[in-house]
């Protein structure tokens, strides 16, 4: 049965379990003549309930169990010889389960019965037309060994779906008949059902903190993978940037920070002030019904998708800065350039900078403005003065929010600053990210067993660790700046 189909039953179970629980607790009452201990709905949520929510974290747990299992068996069966040469087994998997995806779709189309499966052998006409009947293209001879592992492949899907639906549905309904019959006027059905939402609650709470550490689990595992293939020393203190996938690569990582960081300086100059000085302005200056119309019109920039800000630096502003400055003064003759995707990502984060300045500069009590101009202050040195230094630390976070966004760019810096890894200071030459070569890294038929692959690891890793500590950098000028006014 399909997940989605088992999904509904349980919540059809728990839908059912609620009004069954409910109905059963008001007739014990009336039979018994007693109060209940809870609301009747509370005896209804008790059951539905414990009816939904372990059948779901079972149904989670399998369908991400069942997958690594079943490509750990299915992976044993294929013999070292029909790998091809510097290939990798992931790659020949990735060929079972397409196999196995279309002898599938063969026997949902009725071209083929459980009979002709098994006596199914690896002639390449015949496997390859039959499958290219459901969009299955196979480029190469089909080995007998993995057509014989395609077919494992599918039949312990099959299976273990069939034992996932028995298993969940089993379960539902046997937690709902066990919480059912439990209803009795005394239960804590109130307390039963707290609890539950309690522990839900805290569940909830703890996505993100595992997410976390499975990011970093899953990156420091590869990144040591990588690091025993090539050396440290070497990727972090190179100068050149030359992946070839066939030996001999230089992987390092010093031109691309360099691009990073540079493309970065270059939006965050274009954005910080244009930002501070439109919340200033919105803040302190302007009219109601023009701010009303200002913050939001301004806010629309940060919903553009990245693509068509890339689009507009490829076709607008790279030719532009090409031939009106840089031909001119002899700087470049490219339309991809550190400027061009500077200047356009740093268009993308005058939001980011200006809304969140806004509003902790709004935040600022009045108390201060009043007190300044109690003084003798002006406007102009009360927000230089008062206001300013007061909201500094929510404008540091919107400063550090923008600068996240932009070493984490990527659709902007590819189609503006193109893909060239090098070391220079001239801003109208193409230069490149991180991010950008983490996904040329893993774009294509890539396969975990060469420092080529491995390295998008590595740069994420370094990147994770790069932002962390600008984050604790600018944690610590919050609090620096922030005692004095408290």
């Amino acid at each position: 049965m399909a997940t989605g189909y088992i999904l509904l039953i349980v919540l059809g179970l728990a839908v059912l379990g609620f009004f069954l629980g409910r109905s059963r607790a008001l007739s014990m009452a009336r039979e018994s003549g007693r109060r209940l201990h809870s609301l009747p709905n509370y005896y209804g949520q008790a059951v539905a309930l414990f009816t939904a929510v372990p059948a779901l974290f079972l149904l989670a747990a399998w369908l991400f169990l069942q997958p690594l299992l079943i490509e750990n068996r299915v992976s044993e069966m294929i013999p070292d010889r029909v790998i091809p040469d510097g290939g990798a087994r992931s790659l020949v998997m990735a060929d079972v389960r397409r196999i196995a995806g279309g002898l599938d779709a063969l026997m949902a189309a009725g071209q083929m019965t459980e009979a002709d499966l098994a006596n199914m052998r690896a002639d390449f006409t015949n496997v390859r037309n039959r499958l290219a009947n459901v969009g299955v293209a196979l480029g190469s001879n089909v080995e007998p060994a993995v057509l014989e592992a395609a077919k494992e492949y599918r039949k312990a899907q099959n299976s273990g779906r069939l034992w996932m639906t028995v298993a969940v549905l089993g379960l539902a309904l046997g937690l709902g008949v066990w919480s059912w019959t439990r209803i009795n006027p005394d239960q804590r059905a109130r307390n039963a059902s707290e609890t539950f939402v309690l522990a839900l609650l805290i569940g909830a709470s703890l996505v993100a903190i595992l997410t976390t550490l499975g990011i970093i689990a899953s990156l420091l595992m590869e990144t040591i993978n990588f690091f025993r293939m090539y050396p440290a020393k070497d990727f972090f203190f190179s100068t050149v940037w030359n992946p070839q996938f066939r030996g001999g690569s230089d992987l390092g990582f010093l031109p691309l920070l360099w691009g990073t960081m540079y493309v970065s300086i270059v939006a965050l100059v274009v954005a910080v002030p244009i930002g501070l000085m439109i919340a200033i302005y919105l803040a302190e200056y302007a009219s109601k019904p023009l701010r009303a119309f200002a913050k939001p019109a301004i806010e629309v920039l940060a919903g553009i998708p990245t693509i068509v800000y890339g689009l507009f630096a490829l076709i607008t502003v790279g030719p532009f800065l090409r031939d009106f400055i840089a031909q001119p003064l002899g700087l470049g003759n490219s339309s991809s350039s550190v400027m061009t995707a500077g200047l356009v990502m740093g268009i993308m984060l005058i939001p980011f900078v200006s809304s969140l300045s806004d509003d902790i500069i709004n935040a600022v009590p009045q108390a201060m403005r009043d007190g300044a101009y109690g003084l003798g202050a002006t406007p102009s040195e009360t927000i230089r003065q008062v206001i300013l230094p007061a909201a500094l630390p929510g404008v540091v976070g919107a400063i550090l929010l923008a600068a996240s966004r932009a070493i984490g760019e990527t659709m902007i810096v590819v189609m503006g600053a193109g893909a060239a890894a090098k070391l220079g200071l001239n801003p109208f030459e193409a230069m490149t990210t991180i991010t950008v070569k983490i996904v040329s890294q893993l774009t294509g038929d890539t396969e975990f067993a060469s420092p080529e692959t491995l390295v998008a690891f590595a740069l994420g890793l370094t990147l994770f660790v790069f932002t962390l500590g600008l984050n604790v950098l600018a944690l610590y000028i919050v609090r620096k700046y922030r005692e004095q006014y408290e």
